[in-house]
């Protein structure tokens, strides 16, 4: 005749039945539409996202959707889109990015590669002869290897505490950063490049000040923009900041850094001039060359 059973006490309890164990799981439906998938952030490896401490707006949620919005402005070497990440059961946190995609090199417009990648090196000695065939596969390592020329700066820069934006991460040739803008009380727009505004006196003072101490900072560690002018520093506001640096150069490594640098100290000087500003590139470019020894 069978017995009651009782259990053992010290039998541990079935993980099913550990209130512990439970947990509330909504799924997500599968993102549709053109220009729409999941978040990427995490299927890049922890070094192709932005350093830490992370910024507060930047959303890591696992069930995050990307949803392109449209071109922000085309480029020599790369167009820059609007592109937006939030999870749909959290859309008070979403935000608004800038992706800049880099285009194979028969689709730009940018010659001078070879005067700015002195000095630099490309890891695997099969990469690098792929790019010196130019064949298909070497014209997309060479598209991502301004990628990460770029990323690499901006990682840089940003832990320096210079003015760029945040670089959010790198997959392949797409680069997602910080969207730099300005609010006049309609909502954020785009910041505009310093060449679209016209400053009175004392603001561009205030922006050459800004971009001399950064230009001191750069120079202190060797780093030269080398396309500063400009049409790449972005008004943002009362700040300035300096955006597209695929090209930086090593002020030592690069034979032409000094003569880089001199460039970058002339095309701001002669726009701030213009401005009404009595500023010099010869002695801005001492000034730089005196921290950097």
């Amino acid at each position: 005749m069978p017995q009651d059973f009782a259990p053992d006490p010290s039998t541990p309890v079935p993980p099913a039945l550990d209130p512990s164990f439970v947990c509330d799981f909504q799924a997500y439906d599968d993102p549709t539409g053109p220009g729409r998938r999941w978040s990427t952030w995490y299927a890049v490896e922890a070094l192709a996202r932005g350093p830490e401490p992370r910024p507060g707006w930047v959303v890591t949620s696992q069930g995050a959707v990307d949803t392109d919005l449209g071109i922000l402005k085309t480029g020599k070497e790369a167009d820059v889109f609007l592109l937006e990440r939030a999870d749909p059961r959290e859309p008070d946190v979403g935000v608004v990015m800038a992706a800049k995609r880099y285009r194979a090199p028969e689709h730009r417009t940018f010659h001078r590669a070879a005067t700015y990648t002195e000095g630099r090196t490309t890891r695997r000695s099969r990469d690098r002869r792929a790019i010196a065939r130019k064949s298909t596969f070497g014209r997309q390592v060479a598209a991502g290897e301004w990628a990460a020329s770029e990323w690499e700066a901006l990682r840089r820069l940003w832990t320096l505490g210079l003015p760029v934006p945040y670089p959010v991460q790198v997959d392949g040739t797409e680069i997602l950063m910080e969207w730099i803008t300005v609010d006049d009380g309609d909502g954020p727009r785009s910041a505009p490049r310093l060449a679209q505004t016209r400053p009175c006196v004392e603001q561009a003072a205030d922006w050459f000040e800004q971009l001399r101490v950064a230009l001191v900072t750069m120079t202190a560690h060797g780093i030269v923009h080398g396309d500063l002018s400009a049409y790449n520093v972005l008004a943002a506001g009362e700040r300035v900041v300096i955006i597209d640096v695929p090209q930086t150069v090593d002020l030592v490594g690069n034979l032409q850094g000094p003569d880089f640098l001199l460039r970058d100290c002339t095309n701001i000087c002669t726009w701030f001039r213009a401005r009404g500003l009595e500023v010099d590139e010869q002695a801005l470019f001492a000034e730089l060359m005196a921290h950097a020894y």
